[in-house]
């Protein structure tokens, strides 16, 4: 009959006990369920300010979190008696832990390597494990403060950029790869308006501060002003689809299928713009209004940014100076001044109040390029990079920056709210980050396979007066979103 060794006899303990360990667990399981049910039910029979859909995900989330430290200890249990097992293998093999014997070199470096792989097992369990608690623990947060109230469906290709009316009616505009640009209801998700002038992507939208007139720029080489005229529906009472999930934290960069949508069929068009910017030799990839609407400002791939004159669509000026493509402009709220973003990793500021004076400053700091800057309402610039960086300037010294946010993922886009001054940050991994000035991360907004961007996520807007949406974010998943943030709890969070 074959003499069982040493090793292999320990082998098949360690199986037995591990057989039984399993066992033990799903008794433990079934047991666990039986507690707490009893525990769910002394809970919700007690009084609770708390809303009763929120109370239940807390119940949820803390019964969760339970069941994940005693599964962690029971394994902590089944690798301490693995070491034991590797011990006493070790010991009738004829060598030992303890002692000189370790200093032996052939020995020392089979124990180090043995228990090496066990602690780096044991930390790799521990840290997946809390990780998944303290990520479900913020994603339950996340929903409490950020959540996901409309979707805006209809484009047939990635929305670059969205923007919402300065007067009424209060409407979301989208500008989409599929040469249309669009009007929404923000409260029922509603298609108003349908542009379709333009020839080529239309890459960006922005609305005129006190009229109902709306600015394109399009890969068509020309940027576009065309009125509108739309009616509001009745608002619909807003349904919760922010459904508590378990996997809303972090995900993989594999694709997802896109949802094959139709194009708003009963949706009006207007075809023909009111006037007709032309001067670019390349692609049109943004434009804004000055202060007072009569001038407009136009980014383009051909290096430089046009100022033109409304009424009469003449050219104005011819801003040049980057050494490659720009890929943004933005006006500045109370003022005439002008921020163009490049790929040559820089943004420059061009001043018109003085009109005898036009003087430019750039800022380097950046080592990608600026996909966006952007300015609040004081004296100050955000600059978003695809260095996976973002930047806060002080116009009056733009040597360095006040502040940096390091992110894990490219920024496209950014947005800056009027009154509390949160950074929005659309990424390329498809997630949307909030940070204040200081580069203090206030929220991730959720995202799960059920909702949230599907792809990367190229704008953000702030629209801090309406009471449903405050917030709007667009991607290449053809889709806009619209986010109730609740600030005040945000800012208390922080």
């Amino acid at each position: 009959m074959p003499v069982e060794s040493g090793s292999s006899s320990a082998a098949r303990q360690v199986k037995q006990k591990r057989k039984s360990h399993s066992l033990s667990i799903r008794r433990t399981n079934s047991t666990e369920q039986d507690r707490l049910g009893l525990q769910r039910d002394i809970l919700e029979g007690q009084d609770s300010k708390l809303p009763p859909s929120l109370r239940s995900n807390l119940l949820d989330l803390f019964s969760q979190i339970e069941r994940e430290f005693e599964n962690l200890y029971l394994e902590n249990i089944e690798l301490r008696r693995d070491i034991e097992t590797l011990n006493e293998r070790l010991a009738a093999e004829g060598h030992t832990f303890d002692g000189a014997d370790l200093a032996k070199g052939a020995l020392k470096t089979k124990a180090s390597h043995s228990t090496s792989q066990l602690s780096q097992k044991l930390k790799t369990t521990y840290k997946a494990s809390t990780s998944k608690i303290v990520s479900s623990f913020k994603a339950t947060a996340a929903r409490a403060v950020c959540q996901l109230v409309k979707e805006y469906v209809g484009h047939r290709d990635g929305i670059w950029d969205l923007s919402v009316t300065r007067n009424q009616p209060v409407v979301l505009g989208t500008a989409s790869a599929d040469h249309t640009a669009m009007l929404w209801s923000i409260e029922t998700g509603k298609c108003l308006l349908r542009y379709t002038g333009h020839q080529g992507s239309v890459n960006s939208i922005k609305f005129h501060p006190t009229e109902q007139m709306a600015l394109t720029a399009s890969g068509d080489q020309t940027a576009h002003i065309w009125r509108y005229m739309v009616q509001l529906p009745t608002p619909q009472p807003v349904a919760d689809v922010s459904t508590p999930c378990e996997d809303d934290v972090d995900f993989s960069d594999k694709d997802e299928p896109d949802c094959e949508v139709e194009g708003p069929i009963d949706c009006p068009s207007i075809r023909v713009a009111a006037t007709t910017l032309r001067s670019h030799q390349g692609v049109v990839i943004a434009a804004d209004w000055l202060v007072g609407g009569r001038q407009v400002v136009t980014a383009s791939w051909d290096r430089s940014a046009n100022l033109y004159d409304v009424e009469t669509s003449e050219l104005v000026h011819s801003l040049t100076g980057h050494d490659q493509e720009l890929t943004h402009c933005c006006t500045h709220p109370t003022q005439r001044l002008v921020v163009t973003s490049s790929r040559d990793t820089t943004f420059r500021l061009w001043d018109f109040r003085d009109p005898s004076i036009h003087s430019v400053n750039v800022f380097q700091g950046h080592t990608d390029t600026v996909t966006s800057a952007v300015f609040t309402v004081g004296d100050n610039v955000v600059s978003g990079s695809d260095d996976r960086t973002v930047k806060v300037w002080d116009l009056k010294n733009m040597r360095s920056p006040i502040a940096t946010i390091r992110t894990d993922s490219a920024v496209n886009r950014i947005s800056v709210s009027v009154n509390q001054k949160i950074i929005a940050l659309p990424h390329d991994n498809r997630q949307v980050r909030l940070f204040d000035m200081s580069g203090v991360r206030l929220a991730r907004l959720p995202r799960s396979n059920r909702q949230g961007h599907r792809r990367m996520v190229c704008c953000s807007i702030w629209c801090e007066d309406n009471t449903t949406c405050n917030l709007f974010t667009c991607g290449f998943d053809r889709q806009a979103i619209g986010w109730n943030i609740n600030i005040p709890a945000l800012l208390q969070e922080k």
